[in-house]
C-alpha cells in the first residue's frame, strides 16, 4: 500500500487477507478474525483513512489500535487487598500450571513488597502439595497444608493462619482435572461461597490454541473469573489465545508466563501484546528484562571500558552471562522489530544458542592473563584452548579475530564521537 494517495476497497480487503491470516497463525479463534476485520474494515474505509496523507501506515495503525482495544486498553492489576487476608484462587484444568504460576505470583507479589502465603488446596494429584511446598522454599514463601483434608477446611484454616502470621494474600493452588466435571466445579464453588475471594484467575495454557476460548468460557460461566494467567507464552507462541480469551469471556490477562524459571512471569500489557501476534516486536519487554539482570554500576564501568577501548575477553564473557539470563536467544530475537519472522527460524541463522555456548566454553578454557591480553594467544596455546572447550583451533581463531575486529569498530565509533565533540566545542573523555 506504500505510494498509494487513496486506498480503494480491493485495497483495504487486501490489506484485511493479511491481516487475517497473521491472526489466524497465531491461533486466534476463527469466530474472533471474522468479528475483528469485519470491524476494521469499516473503519479502516471511513475518512480517518481516506484523507490521510499515508493511508497504508494509517491501516496498519488502526489494526494495531483495534488489537489493544479488544485485550483492554490498560493493563490490569492484582487486585489490592482492603482487609487482609485476601484469597486469590488459581482454577485451571490439569496441566495448564496452576501450582507453578501460583508460586510465580507469590514470588512477584513479594518481591513488589506483599507478603503471601500459598495454600495447597489440591488433594487430588499425586505430588501437588510436595511440589508446592518444594517451590514455597526455593521462593522462601511459606505454604500451608492439612494434606487430604477438604480444600474448604484448608483455605478456611489457611485464612486463619494468614491472619495470624500477618500475611496479606492466600494463593490458593486448587485441584485440576482433565476436563471440565461438575465435581470439580462443585468444589471450585464452594470454595468461593466460603472465602469470597479477592480474585478468582484462570491458569491457561497459550499452545492449546483454541480449545482455551472454551475452558475459559465454561470456567467463567460456573465461577465468574476475575482474570486470566496465560502461560507457555514462549517458542512459536504468539499469543492469539490471548485476544480469543480476552474477546469471549471479558476478562482482563493479568499475568503471562514465558518460561519455566521464577523470572519468567510478568504482568499482560496490552499494546505489547498487540505487537506481538502481528509480529512487530515487543522492544519495551526486552529492555526491562535486559534492565532487570544488568548491574547499574557494571553497566556504566563497561561503558567506561568500551570509551577507553580497554575491553577484554573476560567483560565480554561477564555479556553472555547476562543475555543468557534474559532467556532463550529465540525469544529475545522475537522482540526485535524486524528479526521476530527470523527468529521462528533461527537455526538460519548464523548467530544461535548453541555458538553461544560454544563462545563461552572457549573464553572459560582460556588463563585469566590470555583473556586480558589474547595478543599473547599463540598457535601452542590455542591447540590448548581448543582442547579445552571441546572446539577446533578455527573456533577459537573465529572467536579472536570477531573480538578484534569489534574493538577496531568500537576504535572508529569512538573517534567518530570526538569528532563530533570537537566540532562543538567539547571534548567531555
Amino acid at each position: 500500500m506504500r505510494g498509494k494517495g487513496k486506498l480503494s476497497e480491493k485495497d483495504v480487503d487486501t490489506a484485511l487477507r493479511e491481516v487475517r491470516l497473521a491472526l489466524l497463525e497465531a491461533d486466534v479463534s476463527y469466530k474472533v478474525v471474522k468479528q475483528f476485520t469485519a470491524s476494521l474494515k469499516e473503519r479502516a474505509l471511513g475518512a480517518e483513512v481516506l484523507k490521510s496523507l499515508t493511508p497504508g501506515q494509517q491501516v496498519v495503525k488502526i489494526v494495531h489500535a483495534e488489537l489493544i482495544k479488544l485485550m483492554g486498553e490498560t493493563q490490569s492489576k492484582i487486585s489490592p487487598v482492603d482487609n487482609p487476608p485476601g484469597v486469590v484462587m488459581m482454577v485451571g484444568l490439569q496441566g495448564s500450571g496452576k501450582t507453578t504460576s501460583a508460586a510465580k505470583l507469590a514470588r512477584l507479589l513479594k518481591k513488589n513488597g506483599r507478603k503471601p502465603l500459598l495454600a495447597a488446596g489440591d488433594v487430588y494429584r499425586p505430588a501437588a502439595i510436595k511440589q508446592l511446598e518444594v517451590l514455597g522454599k526455593e521462593i522462601a514463601v511459606p505454604v500451608f497444608s492439612l494434606g487430604k483434608e477438604d480444600p474448604v477446611i484448608i483455605v478456611s484454616k489457611a485464612l486463619r493462619e494468614a491472619a495470624k502470621e500477618g500475611n496479606d494474600y492466600v494463593i490458593l493452588d486448587t485441584a485440576g482435572r482433565l476436563h471440565i466435571d461438575k465435581e470439580l466445579m462443585d468444589e471450585l464453588l464452594r470454595i468461593k461461597k466460603k472465602t469470597n475471594p479477592l480474585e478468582i484467575l484462570l491458569v491457561v495454557d497459550a499452545m492449546t490454541g483454541q480449545d482455551a476460548v472454551n475452558v475459559a468460557q465454561a470456567f467463567h460461566e460456573q465461577l465468574g473469573l476475575t482474570g486470566v494467567i496465560l502461560t507457555k507464552l514462549d517458542g512459536d507462541t504468539r499469543g492469539g489465545a490471548a485476544l480469543s480469551v480476552r474477546a469471549v469471556t471479558n476478562c482482563p490477562i493479568k499475568y503471562v508466563g514465558t518460561g519455566e524459571k521464577f523470572e519468567a512471569f510478568e504482568p499482560f500489557y496490552p499494546d505489547r501484546m498487540a505487537s506481538r501476534i502481528l509480529g512487530m516486536g515487543d522492544v519495551l519487554t526486552l529492555i526491562e528484562k535486559a534492565e532487570a539482570v544488568v548491574d547499574k554500576e557494571k553497566r556504566q564501568a563497561l561503558e567506561k571500558k568500551l570509551r577507553s577501548q580497554t575491553l577484554t575477553l573476560e567483560d565480554f564473557l561477564e555479556q553472555l552471562g547476562q543475555i543468557k539470563q534474559m532467556g532463550p536467544l529465540e525469544d529475545l530475537l522475537g522482540m526485535i522489530p524486524g528479526l521476530n519472522k527470523a527468529a521462528r527460524h533461527l537455526k538460519t541463522l548464523s548467530l544461535d544458542e548453541k555458538q553461544l555456548v560454544q563462545t563461552e566454553a572457549i573464553i572459560q578454557s582460556m588463563t585469566r592473563e590470555e583473556r586480558q591480553q589474547p595478543e599473547i594467544i599463540n598457535s601452542s596455546r590455542r591447540r590448548r584452548i581448543s582442547q579445552g572447550s571441546g572446539t577446533t583451533v578455527q573456533d577459537v581463531n573465529r572467536l579472536l579475530k570477531q573480538f578484534e575486529q569489534m574493538k577496531k569498530m568500537l576504535k572508529q565509533m569512538n573517534a567518530l564521537e570526538k569528532g563530533r565533540y570537537k566540532r562543538k566545542g567539547m571534548f567531555p573523555f
